[in-house]
């Protein structure tokens, strides 16, 4: 049986309307276009695995995206300022429109897809991957469960470099095995307070960081100067009348 067609489609958690994010953007004027707005967005950039493109090296502009979802100009325009603001896109040397959580969501089913899956894996280590079709080269998302009724979203980013897990109580702070073992040695006791805060802070705030371990350590060497800091400045001079 030959292939005839393919047909995208995003897996989205039964918690997407309840991230802080969505919620912000629904209480906002015009909110609920912006959410809808979004996930056009997110179907549009299905097949060029994230990238807002019109054709292979033709990027999207508010005037084209405005004419393919239906929107006003000015509506597009507002709402990818909001989005940019948000981490929910992001724009890339050359000027093309990135979503940034798209490798959380996009997928792929055709009749043939389990046939051909492993042939276009080996593809993908093969073809440039920053402009390459999902047809011709499906990102690779694997899903194991570690925890009961949890799933870790191993992505890998781009070849070469390690596979990292999602963790944090937003599933956004993603870590390598390796940098995980480092801060669970160097962070006994407050490595999962520390990912958690980082997936907290980036979600309430919309920033984003290049290397999630290295914040994390940067951010606990903070504390711990900190705390040097006021155990040193304490006053252990002893008044008298008192005893040591």
């Amino acid at each position: 049986m030959s292939e005839s067609h393919k047909y995208y489609y995003m897996k989205l958690k039964e918690t997407f309307f309840n991230d802080s994010k969505i919620l912000l953007l629904e209480q906002m004027q015009d909110g609920p276009l912006y959410i809808l707005l979004l996930l056009k967005f997110y179907l549009i950039s299905l097949p060029y695995n994230g990238l807002l493109l019109v054709s292979e090296n033709m990027p999207h502009t508010f005037q084209t995206l405005a004419i393919v979802t239906r929107y006003q100009v000015g509506t597009v325009e507002r709402a990818i300022k909001i989005f940019l603001k948000f981490g929910l896109i992001e724009i890339l040397a050359n000027r093309t429109y990135y979503m940034t959580d798209i490798q959380l969501f996009i997928g792929q089913s055709s009749t043939e897809a389990e046939r051909k899956r492993m042939e276009r894996l080996r593809l993908q280590q093969q073809l440039p991957s920053f402009t390459v079709r999902a047809d011709i080269c499906p990102p690779e998302i694997e899903i194991r469960d570690k925890e009961r009724d949890r799933d870790k979203v191993r992505v890998r980013e781009k070849e070469g470099q390690p596979i990292r897990s999602a963790f944090g109580a937003y599933q956004n702070v993603f870590l390598s095995d390796s940098e995980l073992v480092e801060l669970q040695n160097k962070l006994p006791t407050s490595w999962k307070h520390y990912i958690d805060r980082l997936s907290e802070y980036m979600t309430s705030s919309g920033r984003q960081y290049q290397n999630h371990a290295a914040t994390i350590r940067r951010w606990a060497a903070a504390d711990q100067k900190k705390s040097h800091q006021q155990t040193y400045s304490r006053d252990y001079s002893v008044e008298e009348g008192e005893t040591v």
